[in-house]
């Protein structure tokens, strides 16, 4: 069970619009890297997680990057709030304008639709963890992308505070490959006690 909140975990609050920054940004929504992938993937491969605080932690991150999901909705939807017909096709908005509208759909910078191709749930505890670890790396790098392209700062007050929580992550998940490891070596009787193949 969930609590939800009816606030973003970070506040969105974009004064300026801007279709060609919102082309790009939408990757972190719907891209292969991004937050949708994310949470459906930390949220599955929870079933499988043998250890009930491994199972945990997937649950608690899958669940905040959820909220991350939303954080980038709330800033595509204020870059692309009561758009002209001009601003539209000046910024090589219009593509997506004519699938879509204004509205946020789950699709990558490149404009392929979002895919469950895109994760990965093995069921295997050191791969899945191992899939997370990198997940994490590329959507901090995904962040990065974005704050080298951008150069309105309510923008870039929020992908800061996400490439940040990208970090935060990979530093958890490497905390849960070592604690997962160890746990597995213990059942390994070879493993911790190396003097028996003597």
């Amino acid at each position: 069970m969930f609590v939800y909140e009816k606030k973003l975990q970070y506040p969105v609050r974009i004064r300026n619009t801007n279709p060609a920054l919102a082309k790009f940004i939408i990757s972190q929504y719907g891209g292969p890297d991004g937050e949708l992938g994310a949470s459906l993937r930390y949220l599955s491969q929870r079933y499988s997680m043998p250890y009930p605080e491994l199972k945990g932690l997937l649950t608690d991150i899958g669940t905040e990057e959820l909220g991350h999901l939303e954080m980038v909705g709330a800033v595509v939807h204020q870059l692309t709030r009561d758009l002209s017909v001009e601003e539209i096709k000046r910024a090589g908005f219009d593509a997506y304008f004519v699938d879509h509208t204004a509205g946020v759909y789950p699709t990558a910078a490149s404009g392929f639709p979002w895919s469950a191709a895109s994760m990965a749930v093995k069921g295997d505890t050191i791969a899945d963890l191992s899939e997370d670890l990198a997940a994490e790396q590329k959507a901090r790098v995904t962040y990065d992308n974005i704050l080298r392209l951008s150069d309105d700062p309510d923008v870039n007050n929020v992908m800061r505070y996400l490439r940040e929580r990208e970090v935060v992550h990979y530093q958890r998940f490497g905390e849960a490959l070592r604690l997962a490891t160890e746990k597995l070596n213990e059942k390994n009787f070879y493993a911790v006690n190396p003097s028996f193949d003597r």
